[in-house]
């Protein structure tokens, strides 16, 4: 017999320790349902999570304990907030593990993402920035960094690539993420990766671009290459787009 998803996820987050003192009116495991619930529904705030709450309450309460009704959103508020944000993160990953697939020949998106109404003027508070890792397949969230405040993506990519499982899979990051250390981290996890190049390295740049223009034009009759053309219709337009193709990369 299949083992519930409830059972799954209280064994990944059994691990949190409570923030609160004994005899908490409310238990910490039906907070953290509840609130994530909420937010994969859309909640964007406390009072958000607790209306959900009461919204679905019937339903809650076929899984949960709730000894004590459903939590307010001063609850909500007090105890998410006071969690330590890397054991919580850690919590979720197991989850996560245990919810997909084998990642092999799944392809594994690296993205940065700017959290909304994370800033705080009155705080002095920048705007929070996180990478995830989006496994395309499974269509779950492996995890996720929050970028620190003196640092940028570059060096958050390789931490949250050592912390996920991506044997056999496929990695793909945008040109931020063209970076020697994140593709020898991708490879020493097992995986594939698929890096966009861009400007940010002109001379790497320009060099790929005049040797796809001599491929393109023939001169280079030693290098193996493959062409591809895709037509598309969308929007009103024709849209026709041509793909050069090599795997020699000692050329």
């Amino acid at each position: 017999m299949e083992e519930p998803a409830s059972a799954r996820l209280f064994d990944s987050f059994a691990q949190v320790r409570d923030p609160r003192r004994a005899n908490a009116r409310h238990r910490l495991f039906d907070i953290f349902v509840i609130a994530l619930c909420a937010v994969i529904s859309g909640a964007e705030g406390w009072e958000d999570m607790e209306e959900y709450g009461q919204a679905q309450a019937e339903w809650f309460q076929q899984f949960l304990e709730l000894p004590h009704g459903i939590p307010s959103h001063d609850t909500f508020r007090r105890v998410l907030s006071r969690l330590k944000p890397d054991e919580l993160t850690q919590c979720f990953m197991r989850w996560t593990e245990a919810l997909r697939e084998s990642l092999a020949g799944d392809i594994v998106a690296i993205d940065g993402k700017t959290l909304r109404r994370s800033f705080d003027r009155a705080a002095s508070q920048g705007a929070i920035h996180m990478v995830s890792a989006w496994a395309n397949s499974s269509r779950l969230v492996l995890g996720q960094l929050k970028v620190d405040d003196k640092s940028n993506e570059i060096t958050a990519i390789p931490k949250l690539l050592r912390m996920l499982e991506l044997e056999g899979a496929i990695v793909t990051i945008d040109a931020m993420g063209c970076q020697k250390d994140i593709a020898q981290t991708i490879t020493e996890q097992g995986a594939e990766y698929v890096l966009a190049l861009k400007d940010n390295h002109p001379t790497l740049h320009g060099e790929v671009q005049l040797l796809f223009e001599d491929i393109k034009a023939a001169r280079l009759d030693h290098i193996t290459s493959e062409h591809h053309t895709t037509i598309d219709a969308d929007h009103g337009r024709l849209e026709t787009r041509h793909y050069w193709i090599t795997s020699d990369s000692e050329c």
